[in-house]
């Protein structure tokens, strides 16, 4: 954890993990400090990317895909929220909310038949804080993992498994 603490001279220290706390007030100016300053305020009017901040990149994903890929998405719902449901995550194993990024729930493509009801449209759900969390310990951009996520689950909507996307990815890198 960082923490801000105040001595009693009022001038702050930052502490790191594993760092000595040094005070910044005599050292202020110094060049390194004053691009720290510069970034912190830049962070400090900043909120976490929203539900509709996720829907958008969403979206701009879903835009980039190719278009017979699109149509085959027609009836397809894409939802964003937090955190999977209880009953998801107890179906799914998961240990905890941050267990899972996104969902595919529904009958693939190859699997659908027109003598089965269709009860509910198939969906891909993305989860807000999972993939924030993800993003907080990766290297890759939001963009980048949303558009991942997104993909993936779209891959179980074509009838793809886990292990079908790792073998195309695999044959990719």
């Amino acid at each position: 954890m960082f923490g801000i603490d105040c001595l009693a001279s009022g001038s702050p220290t930052v502490a790191h993990p594993g760092v000595s706390r040094q005070p910044l007030g005599p050292r202020s100016n110094l060049p390194y400090n004053i691009v720290m300053k510069s970034q912190l305020s830049d962070w400090r009017g900043t909120a976490a990317p929203s539900l509709s901040d996720i829907e958008g990149l969403a979206s701009e994903a879903y835009r980039r895909l190719p278009e017979h890929f699109r149509n085959l998405c027609e009836n397809l719902v894409i939802r964003v929220e937090d955190f999977p449901t209880d009953e998801v995550l107890e179906s799914m194993r998961a240990e905890t909310e941050f267990d899972l990024l996104g969902l595919f729930q529904g009958v693939g493509l190859p699997f659908q038949s027109d003598a089965a009801p269709e009860i509910m449209p198939n969906m891909v759900w993305l989860y807000r804080r999972p993939i924030l969390d993800y993003w907080a310990e990766h290297e890759d951009t939001l963009g980048e993992i949303v558009t991942h996520v997104l993909v993936h689950e779209i891959g179980h909507h074509f009838g793809l498994s886990d292990e079908d996307m790792e073998a195309i990815e695999a044959s990719v890198e």
